[in-house]
Order: C-alpha cells, then structure tokens, then sequence
C-alpha cells in the first residue's frame, strides 16, 4: 500500500498507538456497557497502548500495512440479551471505531485544511500532516476490513458465528484453534483473497470518503 521507508515506518507507529488503542478501547467499553465487567477488571478500559498492543501484531502492521492487537476478553454469559448477538455487537465496535476515524482524518482534506500538493497516495516520501493524515485513514481502513475477515480469531468471526444457525455454528467452534494457521494461509498464501477482502474495499471505501 506505502513503500516502506522510514517515514512510513515512523507514521505508522503512530497510528497504530492510536488506531489499535480506539479499537481494543471500543470492544471493551461496548462489553463493558452490556454489563460484562470483565474487561475492566483486567484494565483494558484505558487510552494506554502498552494494555492493547500485541507485539507481532505490531510488527506486522508496520511491515505490511495491516496487523491486530492484544484480543480484549470478554465473557458473553454476563452480557445482557443474547450472547451470540451481544458477541458481535461487542465485535463489530472495533472495526466501525477504525471507520469513524478513517472519516475524520477523510474531513482535513474534504476541508482543504492540509496542504496536499506535495502528496501522493502511492509514495508517504515525508512525514508532513497530510501523509500522517492518509497513513491514519488508509490503515485504519485497513485495520476494519481485515478484523472483518471472519476467520479466528478475528472480529468477522464472531459476527458469522451470531448470523450463523447454532447447529452449524456448533459445529465450525473446533475451527477456532486453527484459527492464526488458516489466517496465515489466507495472507500469505492466497492473497487474491486478502485483495478481494481487504485491498479493494480499502481503496473504495478512501475514494469515497476522500471524494
């Protein structure tokens, strides 16, 4: 998505101090509001990145454009209504918190408030505001439609477990523990279908906001 020079590398740790923080913080406060104390007792209610970052997680967001953080737990039998249901809610949070970000990093240039005369989608060749501002909307896009992906661990998996009937969902649970080995074999293996998933929804979805 960037070539990955150094101020590449410098943006996206800072976005991701942000865009992970948010996205971890919103599972656990959406939780936390269906009446499951559990996140706030293992102090994952905070603005502070060193509770949600995952280390390879990290890494792999500075190196490839998209990557995860520390899985926020939760318990759905303390939820309120339905586990399956509150599950994703819980869930979809983390991904619609990276939307509504991406938006608002999309507002600086829709209102000409960053000078993007300098600027090329394809090369963040210096860490002015307005390449910060597109690595803060491009991998917070990415961010959502890759935890969509609904393979385990991620959070599309448990948004297809709530859509799925419970028998067949009954039945998919054992997949769970295979959940990083079929990740990792989607990404690396078949990345017609990370572009399919994640790229082309990303690229969409900028030219939309952008305009």
């Amino acid at each position: 998505m960037f070539d990955l020079d150094i101020y590449t590398i410098i943006a996206r740790i800072i976005v991701l101090l942000v865009a992970f923080t948010i996205h971890e913080l919103a599972h656990a406060v959406t939780a936390d509001y269906l009446g499951d104390p559990t996140p706030r007792r293992m102090g994952r209610i905070t603005l502070n990145p060193l509770k949600h970052l995952d280390p390879f997680g990290t890494i792999m967001l500075i190196i490839a454009g998209f990557g995860w953080a520390k899985p926020v737990m939760v318990n759905p039998m303390n939820m309120r209504g339905n586990p399956r249901t509150s599950m994703a809610i819980v869930a979809i949070a983390g991904p619609l918190s990276n939307l509504v970000m991406a938006a608002i990093a999309a507002v600086f240039f829709r209102a000409g408030l960053v000078d993007t005369n300098s600027l090329f989608l394809g090369n963040a060749s210096s860490l002015s505001l307005a390449n910060l501002l597109i690595q803060f909307l491009y991998i917070n896009l990415a961010l959502a439609f890759f935890n969509l992906i609904p393979v385990p661990p991620l959070d599309g998996s448990k948004i297809l477990f709530a859509i799925l009937p419970p028998e067949l969902g009954y039945r998919l649970r054992p997949l769970e523990q295979y959940g990083f080995m079929i990740l990792f074999l989607v990404v690396f293996l078949v990345p017609q279908v990370l572009n399919f998933l994640v790229w082309r929804p990303v690229e969409a979805t900028a030219q939309l906001l952008l305009g």
